[in-house]
Order: structure tokens, then sequence, then C-alpha cells
């Protein structure tokens, strides 16, 4: 694996680190091609139930695109996605430990997770166009999808940052805390979300993704799909099993 993303297994959890702190862990081609092979590990890999994308050092989760390696030629974008994320799906829960600010694509990476754990001093923002571009790696899809429209408006159109506190507000976040608790506050949400079975974690990550843009109608053959095949599952038999028998269930993942 290259030195650009740094990789840790912790139980099921596998923590996937930006490790460019000298550059505000901006995302060059070769970042983004480790980074999309870790995911792609990740998804293959049963024992891998929660992943969590955090970055090095303090100051910046990720300051979007390197725009000196741009210049010289590099496009951070792989078949997934800037970074090799933002078009991913993704089938398994994705956290974003947030240690700072998210900005451009970064920001955009950070929309692209599922659950957010972020620094208090940290700031969030799209600010392409006073820069002459677009946010173009899916901040003006996810964004509206998150907050209310108005919200998204001005994010996108003054380009201004919001700090970690109003994106809490927003629900953008879901947890804020001192910079050096972010690793540690977002394991501890991988940890609980592992005691769950896998399974059922991931159709229910999947139902809720596909209901948000269906009808009532569709969003309930996609629920009815789901339950029906959870339920035929070895895990389904052991939750029930292991209740009547007052014990902690044992997940196999199948």
């Amino acid at each position: 694996m290259a030195d650009e993303v740094l990789r840790e297994r912790r139980g099921h959890v596998e923590v996937l680190t930006i490790n460019r702190p000298e550059a505000r862990n901006a995302i060059n081609r070769a970042t983004a091609v480790a980074l999309g092979d870790a995911l792609d590990d990740c998804e293959k890999d049963g024992d891998v139930w929660v992943v969590v994308l955090t970055a090095s050092g303090d100051k910046a989760f990720s300051a979007g695109m390197d725009l000196k390696a741009f210049a010289a030629g590099e496009i951070p974008i792989t078949k997934e996605g800037f970074g090799g994320l933002t078009k991913r799906n993704f089938p398994k829960p994705l956290i974003a430990a947030a240690n700072g600010s998210a900005l451009a694509g970064g920001f955009e990476m950070m929309l692209s997770c599922d659950l957010v754990v972020a620094a208090d001093h940290a700031k969030f923002g799209i600010p392409e166009a006073s820069r002459g571009l677009v946010a173009g790696a899916g901040g003006l899809i996810r964004l509206p999808k998150r907050v209310p429209l108005a919200v998204a408006y001005e994010m996108a159109l003054t380009g201004d940052p919001i700090d970690a506190d109003r994106a809490y507000e927003l629900g953008l976040v879901n947890r804020v805390v001192p910079s050096d608790d972010v690793l540690p506050a977002a394991l501890a949400l991988a940890e609980r979300i592992v005691k769950n079975a896998p399974l059922a974690v991931r159709a229910s990550k999947d139902v809720m993704r596909q209901a948000h843009d269906m009808s009532e109608e569709q969003a309930w053959t996609a629920n009815d799909t789901a339950f029906g095949m959870i339920g035929q599952t070895a895990d389904a038999m052991e939750g029930a099993v292991a209740f009547a028998e007052k014990r902690e269930p044992n997940w196999t993942g199948k």
C-alpha cells in the first residue's frame, strides 16, 4: 500500500488515513488510486464490517484537489470519482473522522461518507465558485439532500465555509469533539455499529440510500425485498436465539 494512504485493522473496523499532512491532505493522483484500492479491498473483505476514513495531522481532513499536481497534469479521479470515493456506492458503513477542515473536494469526500465525527475547529465548504469553478465531485448533488435548500444555495453560491458547530446544527455531522478525540469517537461509533449483524446493517443502509430518491411505493418494494432476504440469513436466526437465551449474539455475516 502506498504511503499516501495508511491502513490499520481494529477488529472488524478498517481505518484508512490520508497521509499528506504537508499538503493539507490534498488529493493527488497517487492518493486517489491508493484510497480507491483500499476501499476496493475493504468492500471485498468479509472481515471488514465498518470503515473509518480520517487524515494525518490536525489541520485538514482534506483541502480537496492538489492544485500543484493538477497543474502538472495529474487528475485525482478514478472510475469511482474524486479521490477514488465520490461516485462509489460503498455497501458498508463509512465514517469520516474529520480531524480538520474539509473544503472543496475534501468536503465532497466527507459528504460521500455515511456518518461524520468532526473536530471542533474544523470548517466545511465548497468554495469553487470563488475560484471560477463548479464543485464537480458531488457537492452540488449531495449537499441539497443533507441540508435545507436555502443553506445549500448559500454555501455553494457564496463559497463561504461553515464551522463544526453549524454543521452539527444542520445535521451534516454526528459528533463534534476536541481534536484529540476525533478518531477515538469515530472508532467508538464504529464499534457500536459492529455490535449489530453486518448483513442487516448493510441492508439497512442500502434501503435508506435507495428510498431517499424513490416514491413511497418503490421504497416499500426495496424495504420488503431487504426484509425477506435478511430474514433468511443465519444471523437472523442467531439474533432470535441469542435473545431467547439472554446472551450476546455471535454474528457470522452469513
